[in-house]
């Protein structure tokens, strides 16, 4: 997807989770981040937008930490939170196509990676912030939820660390009913590997919309939200061992 197109995602996303969280109030409790409340998200993606801006405009080669999450509450947490995506937004739309800065996922480049991961983060936290006041989430795009199962399946989890591992080989197939990728997992004792593919049988396969898809391989919903065909353990598999956690 498109670096500017991702952008637009991160901007509408972020007004949508700021607008939340002012619904919600700081005290809710967000039910899809067990034990967090809408200032704890908050509190963290806000750090993780500055952690992001530093790398795009101080141009960091190398790892470098995040500053500790804000103290601030109430409006004061909220203004700050905008201030920050604000930052992020601008550092990424005035950055140059030669970008040269750390990333720890594949990417084209370092500015296509930057603007892809702050725009899933975004969109996945925005949905997190909106569960704190119930009902049914704002919709994701087909075509950017579809990117994100991607980013999920041969990003974080064909990474050394991804906790995703099985004792017997097997295969766990992603299908959107409404796009035209597919995805196949090998899950065994080593990385997943993902490929873009579906030659072969699965041991299971995941099929629905791609938003579904993206919000259930992201455990924002239950397995219950998408059809599950074949061998269920291993989508249970998939559910217990591959949370992406903040480190």
């Amino acid at each position: 997807m498109e670096t500017a197109r991702l952008i637009k995602f991160l901007v509408h996303d972020g007004q949508l989770l700021a607008a939340a969280a002012v619904e919600a109030g700081p005290d809710a409790m967000v039910p899809t981040c067990p034990g967090w409340q809408v200032r704890d998200l908050l509190r963290h993606v806000g750090m993780v937008h500055r952690w992001a801006t530093a790398f795009i405009t101080e141009g960091h080669t190398d790892y470098h930490p995040a500053e500790e999450r804000s103290d601030l509450d109430g409006e004061a947490l909220v203004e700050w939170f905008r201030e920050g995506h604000g930052l992020l937004v601008a550092a990424l739309s005035e950055a140059p196509a030669d970008l040269r800065c750390w990333t720890f996922l594949p990417a084209p480049s370092p500015l296509a990676f930057w603007a892809r991961r702050q725009a899933h983060e975004t969109a996945i936290h925005r949905t997190d912030a909106e569960s704190a006041l119930g009902g049914t989430p704002s919709p994701v795009a087909a075509e950017f939820a579809a990117d994100g199962i991607a980013e999920l399946l041969t990003g974080f989890h064909g990474r050394s660390r991804s906790p995703v591992r099985s004792e017997a080989p097997r295969s766990l197939r992603v299908r959107p009913v409404d796009t035209d990728d597919v995805w196949t997992v090998w899950v065994s004792t080593d990385v997943p590997r993902t490929e873009p593919s579906e030659e072969g049988p699965a041991d299971c396969e995941l099929s629905g919309i791609a938003e579904q898809l993206y919000l259930t391989l992201w455990n924002r919903l239950p397995l219950s939200a998408v059809s599950v065909a074949g061998e269920a353990d291993l989508a249970q598999l998939w559910r217990e061992m591959s949370a992406v956690t903040w480190s």
